[in-house]
């Protein structure tokens, strides 16, 4: 890849400074990019090639296909996947972010990360999003550092322990016993405990984005009812960030592997855009920014309807 010939470095280029999303407006997408060996997808990086290369030119792909935001992550959050440590986090995502936000600088980047350090170092280095996957509860202290900086804060839903993991070599691990007594009113309420957790230290009700956690602690059927009623959530007042890309309720439902779930992803973003989602999380870029301008074309018609 030459930086200096890239059509979508002489599009990036030019552009002001990245000012926040106008939602309601259409619907926007996050690629994703996984700086890690072992992703249930996949698609992580690591051992594959020079992982700086791969990863500028999956960026490029990925503002070509309609990303408007690239969330890079370097621990894998599957099932019975191994921790990483901070020092080895740090040293998987910050040359990655360096290098993007020196050949794109208006781009909006966000770091996939529960540890407030390698939040701090990501938004040193130019990324302008947090997404916590444990809503500040895994490391409080990550608040302070996203208030520092008056980062947007992802806080997505994620119950410890809230079920056992029960993992099939073809498609990949599920919980099969998390229980809940009232699925949705018990989000709301553990969302309702993380936006406290965010206020309390500065974090701005304008940063918070909320992301109902598809696949994490909850069961096939659990996922399949919070897509029909992530409306209900827009009663928070926060926008909904989905993230439904290739997630084993699809393999489980279809019967089909990580590499064979696009059709059963489009139908959950589709899904979830008529249901009020305002950001898709997704690894098909180019498919899905299509799905999502054809949905957006159905559920948007005159204006900012939802």
């Amino acid at each position: 890849m030459n930086p200096k010939k890239s059509i979508i470095e002489r599009l990036t280029m030019p552009h002001e400074p990245f000012e926040p999303l106008p939602w309601g407006t259409r619907t926007f997408i996050m690629g994703i990019i996984n700086i890690t060996p072992d992703s249930f997808s996949g698609d992580g990086l690591m051992g594959k090639e020079a992982v700086i290369d791969a990863a500028l030119r999956q960026a490029e792909r990925f503002l070509h296909d309609g990303a408007d935001i690239l969330d890079i992550g370097g621990e894998s959050t599957r099932p019975g996947a191994a921790l990483v440590s901070q020092d080895e986090e740090l040293a998987r995502v910050i040359p990655v972010i360096e290098a993007i936000i020196g050949n794109f600088p208006s781009l909006c980047i966000s770091i996939d990360t529960y540890k407030a350090e390698v939040a701090r170092k990501a938004l040193q280095a130019g990324a302008r999003w947090v997404n916590d996957i444990w809503g500040l509860k895994a490391d409080p202290k990550l608040a302070e550092v996203v208030a520092e900086f008056d980062a947007t804060l992802v806080l997505m839903h994620n119950r410890l322990m809230s079920g056992n993991a029960e993992l099939q070599a073809r498609l990949g691990g599920r919980y099969v016993d998390s229980h809940y007594e009232d699925l949705m009113g018990e989000i709301g309420g553990e969302f309702m405990e993380s936006i406290g957790l965010a206020k309390e230290k500065g974090v701005s009700d304008k940063n918070i984005i909320l992301d109902p956690g598809i696949g994490f602690g909850k069961t096939v059927s659990q996922n399949l009812e919070i897509l029909d009623r992530l409306d209900e959530f827009k009663n928070l007042g926060y926008p909904l960030l989905v993230g439904p890309s290739r997630k084993s309720f699809i393999g489980y439902t279809l019967d089909l592997p990580p590499d064979e779930r696009v059709e059963g992803t489009a139908a959950a973003v589709a899904l979830s855009i008529a249901h009020g989602a305002d950001i898709i999380r997704v690894h098909d870029v180019g498919v899905m920014a299509r799905v999502a301008r054809m949905t957006d074309a159905i559920v948007r018609r005159g204006g900012n309807k939802k």
